[in-house]
């Protein structure tokens, strides 16, 4: 098996590019979307995260927005939110490998791929990169999302340019869907021969 580890600055497309693998037949892990199911109703971290952070669930989970604001800026806060949160992510990571142990390549699709250390838990990296005006012009299309938040979080993240020198593989985002999809099925062809195995 191959691990494909997937990542990208906000904005540059890491979704999309995620469903594009999943079309292919390979199995993707979403980093975020398990986060959402362990934050969400009747998660299992909700408890927790309410004790480390009063005031930011209730009947829904994990009130994102408030969450966000109590950990924003604030590097201790966000170590102890992050304790709660990777070791439960970790979990359901090893889970999704152990079911799909037996296949040639999966993707592990993680937005902090570098910032958090799962690099060195993949055997390749694939990058997911639009040039910055096409980025900053999605994010801000965004419900909520302003230029002082943005700047907030790309100030988190390993600029896009660090991260494309240390892909195995990049995957352009910033021309027509097709283009992308050609990426993408050039770069499974690099791993291996889908028809082939």
């Amino acid at each position: 098996m191959i691990i494909l580890g997937l990542t990208g600055s906000i904005g540059m497309g890491k979704s999309t590019v995620a469903a594009m693998f999943v079309d292919e037949g390979v199995p993707v892990f979403d980093a975020d979307a398990t986060v959402h199911q362990l934050q969400g109703s009747g998660g299992t971290l909700v408890a927790a995260i309410e004790a480390a952070f009063p005031d930011t669930t209730g009947v829904e989970g994990v009130n994102r927005t408030a969450l966000g604001e109590a950990v924003l800026g604030d590097s201790q806060a966000l170590a102890r939110l992050e304790a709660i949160v990777h070791p439960a992510v970790a979990d359901e990571r090893e889970s999704f490998l152990a079911l799909y142990y037996d296949r040639p390549l999966v993707v592990l699709d993680v937005p902090l791929l570098f910032e958090a250390g799962g690099w060195k838990e993949v055997d390749k990296i694939a990058v997911v990169s639009a040039p910055a005006q096409v980025q900053r012009e999605r994010v801000l299309a965004r419900p909520g999302m302003t230029p002082e938040r943005l700047a907030a979080i790309l100030a988190r993240q390993l600029p896009d340019e660090e991260k494309r020198a240390r892909a195995d593989f990049v995957v352009p985002t910033g021309g027509s869907l097709d283009e992308t999809r050609a990426a993408v099925r050039a770069l499974i062809a690099c791993l291996y021969d889908p028809a082939g195995g």
